[in-house]
């Protein structure tokens, strides 16, 4: 039987790196979801297929085959058996990703492979209904958040080290707005599963929110 880790959660929650330092951790796989998405997107553009030919992109989603393992560290991400990790990080991918994702067929597609995969291995997924749709049988599941105002902050300072002009009061704008999006979209809303641990990461450290996992972990897997 295989250990499966839900961490669900809004945007700037800390949840990818977590997750990440948790897989590491455990040497369990990290299951980049938002990397499968990509993957299905380079996929429709290699078929020539457009953003918005949802009928055709419903139909191709049937045909695609997404997984995600690791050589020497590296996570790698098989399209139909190939390694397509230099090629999914594009803006045109980015863009065609974040239009098919809507997609009722694409996202049911990627739910039975996000699930084949947990099925086969322990692992540590991230995302906005990963404890309620995705694995709602996962071993333990956490809803990490944090307040907008903090959440607000570490993307600003991310985005200042990278040398980007930015406004914090703008950045944490956007954040409430995503949040209302995400909280009302009709298909898998983010919502805290009802038994899903809550988890506030605001005056937490990385270590500490991953140390704090771990041990639900290793609470629920000795029973």
């Amino acid at each position: 039987m295989k250990f499966n880790i839900a961490i669900d959660g809004p945007a700037g929650a800390g949840k990818s790196t977590i997750a990440k330092l948790i897989a590491k951790k455990k040497s369990y796989i990290y299951v980049d979801t938002g990397a499968m998405y990509r993957a299905m997107a380079l996929y429709f553009l290699e078929e020539g297929i457009r953003a918005d030919e949802p009928d055709k992109i419903s139909e191709a989603s049937k045909k695609v085959d997404i997984t995600i393992q690791y050589e020497n560290g590296e996570q790698i991400v098989l399209l139909n058996g190939r390694n397509v990790n230099g090629l999914i990080r594009t803006e045109e991918v980015g863009n065609m990703a974040s239009a098919s994702s809507v997609n009722k067929d694409v996202r049911e597609k990627l739910v039975e492979l996000q699930r084949a995969l947990a099925a086969k291995e322990n692992v540590v997924m991230d995302g906005r209904d990963i404890g309620t749709t995705v694995l709602p049988n996962a071993n333990v599941k956490i809803y990490l958040t944090a307040s907008s105002k903090v959440r607000a902050k570490r993307r600003y300072e991310e985005l200042m080290a990278k040398g980007e002009r930015c406004n914090l009061d703008e950045i944490e704008k956007d954040i409430i707005d995503r949040d209302y999006r995400d909280m009302h979209r009709d298909i898998s809303p983010l919502k805290q599963a009802e038994d899903a641990i809550l988890l506030d990461s605001s005056e937490m450290t990385i270590e500490e929110v991953a140390d704090a996992v771990i041990a639900l972990c290793d609470k629920v897997g000795s029973k």
